[in-house]
């Protein structure tokens, strides 16, 4: 069954050409993770495959569309999906009117116990976006993970 989630959209304190860059390359999500995260985790510029859980996940972009939106995949997931973000002008050029897009094939039991729970990822995921970008920690994110 085809479930389409939308997150909340908001306005993240950087470019669009900024905030763009730091999602077009795989990579840069291995650099985000804790040290003790990482292991398993492999990554290129077009795609990052890990365990977790015991199950094997992996995501690779499928179209770019330089500063204003970037489509994710998934390539080897339990579900087929795609994940789009958009980066919209602001009426600020310094700022990005941002949103998450996913698409996702969920089954009526995935789709009873998911739902909400990725309503509420990706709206974490704006939140956390909106709060980095004005210099202050997101809710939920221990600070002490960032230090060495």
């Amino acid at each position: 069954m085809a479930v389409e989630i939308k997150s909340k959209r908001a306005v993240v304190s950087k470019a669009p050409y900024e905030l763009y860059m730091l999602f077009v390359d795989m990579r840069n999500f291995v650099h985000m993770l804790p040290e003790d995260k990482k292991q398993g985790v492999e990554a290129d510029y077009d795609s990052i495959h890990a365990t977790v859980q015991g199950f094997n996940i992996g995501v690779k972009v499928c179209d770019r569309v330089p500063y204003s939106k970037i489509v994710y995949q998934d390539d080897g997931a339990p579900f087929n999906f795609n994940m789009t973000l958009h980066f919209d002008p602001a009426s600020d050029p310094y700022k990005t009117d941002f949103q998450i897009c996913l698409d996702a094939d969920l089954n009526f039991m995935m789709k009873t116990l998911l739902g909400s729970k990725l309503q509420e990822g990706l709206d974490k995921i704006v939140d956390g976006l909106v709060a980095m970008s004005e210099g202050r920690m997101p809710e939920g994110v221990d600070p002490s993970m960032f230090q060495k």
